[in-house]
């Protein structure tokens, strides 16, 4: 269900640093982690978002998120603005 998000979404924030600025400016709406990601790449940005109050959403693949995102690689977290 998250991969079809990810793919239908017309404005993305990709990887961590991108994406936990884009929290921290207050423009992303819900957050998709990648379950296989190291933890200590996602854990701030799961925390970020429970301070913030946003929703966060879990796919079971990388690779899978990172060609939802249209990229060749793997991404761990993708914002969703």
């Amino acid at each position: 269900m998250s991969y079809e998000k990810v793919e239908q979404a017309k404005s993305l924030v990709i990887g961590t640093k991108q994406t936990t600025r884009a929290i921290e400016a207050g423009t992303v709406a819900e957050v998709i982690v990648a379950r296989d990601a190291d933890t200590r790449l996602t854990g701030k940005v799961i925390s970020l978002c429970q301070d913030k109050g946003l929703p966060v959403h879990y796919v079971d693949s990388m690779r899978s998120l990172g060609k939802a995102c249209g990229i060749d690689v793997g991404a761990a977290v993708v914002g969703l603005k």
